[in-house]
């Protein structure tokens, strides 16, 4: 790379970065450019006038390795980029297509996810079949890794910030991540969580292991609709029969298996300063 030359012009049609093997141009001709979907950057049948896509291929073009023949480096290569890991958490909740994935992103540009989905897709760790992407053998390897760190990450989550939101695969996951099997003991039930009219999903719980997925269950054995409150339930700082009784959520069912739940499912402890000393 030291020795390319790159050239830099702006006029009325854009701005132009050429090198010597590639020309990147911004600018719509024939009127303002329209933001172009997943596919279309993935397929090559749009031309995108964002800079941010200019950058976004010379992201890809000059990035470097950290010039470590070591399996963690190679790992932080792939799964340090960001989003990667977002993705792989969407994909091991299940497969999906990339405009499902963009839809559980929001925040990530369309350029910037089309690219990890190729970056991913590159190194072995996603397929794309049908439309649909989903982990590969070798990226379903990555899950129980990913849980721990959800699970890790977790313990420092604190308040919700004005500009978070949940969504149902970030939940589901949630909740694979933070089972505790030592407290299932012979539980065997099926839940099904309803926290607002757009997120449904249900867990099942049968000799201490765990499956979760969007959706709702056929005849489950409590219905759960937390409200604000599902965090709560799960760190301890919300009384469940408390919560039933002054409406702060709502149950249909057994109540005594959502005290099993805010068992089974409980947020680790979370860290302070003299732990991380």
């Amino acid at each position: 790379m030291t020795d390319a030359q790159w050239k830099l012009a702006v006029d009325e049609q854009g701005v132009t970065i050429a090198g010597d093997h590639f020309q990147l141009t911004t600018g719509e001709p024939g009127g303002a450019p329209q933001q172009p979907t997943v596919d279309e950057m993935l397929y090559g049948s749009a031309r995108p006038g964002r800079m941010e896509s200019v950058l976004s291929e010379l992201e890809a073009m000059t990035r470097l390795s950290y010039g470590q023949y070591c399996g963690l480096a190679r790992a932080a290569e792939v799964l340090g980029e960001r989003w990667s890991v977002l993705i792989l958490r969407d994909l091991a909740v299940g497969p999906k297509r990339a405009e499902e994935l963009r839809a559980g992103l929001p925040l990530v540009p369309v350029e910037i996810l089309a690219m990890r989905l190729r970056d991913l897709e590159r190194t072995g760790v996603i397929t794309n079949t049908a439309e649909h992407y989903r982990l590969t053998g070798y990226g379903v390897e990555l899950s129980d890794v990913l849980l721990r760190m959800s699970r890790w990450g977790a313990r420092m989550l604190g308040q919700q910030r004005p500009e978070e939101i949940v969504t149902t695969d970030s939940l589901v996951f949630a909740m694979l991540s933070v089972f505790r099997p030592e407290r299932a003991g012979a539980v065997r039930a099926g839940y099904e969580l309803r926290v607002n009219d757009k997120i449904r999903f249900h867990v099942v719980v049968e000799n201490g292991t765990v499956y979760a997925a969007p959706g709702g269950i056929d005849n489950p054995d409590l219905i759960l609709e937390p409200g604000d409150f599902l965090t709560g339930l799960m760190d301890g700082t919300v009384d469940p029969f408390e919560s039933i009784e002054d409406g702060r959520i709502r149950v249909t069912g057994d109540p005594a298996l959502l005290v099993a739940f805010t068992e089974m499912f409980r947020i680790p402890e979370p860290v302070t300063r003299s732990a991380a000393d």
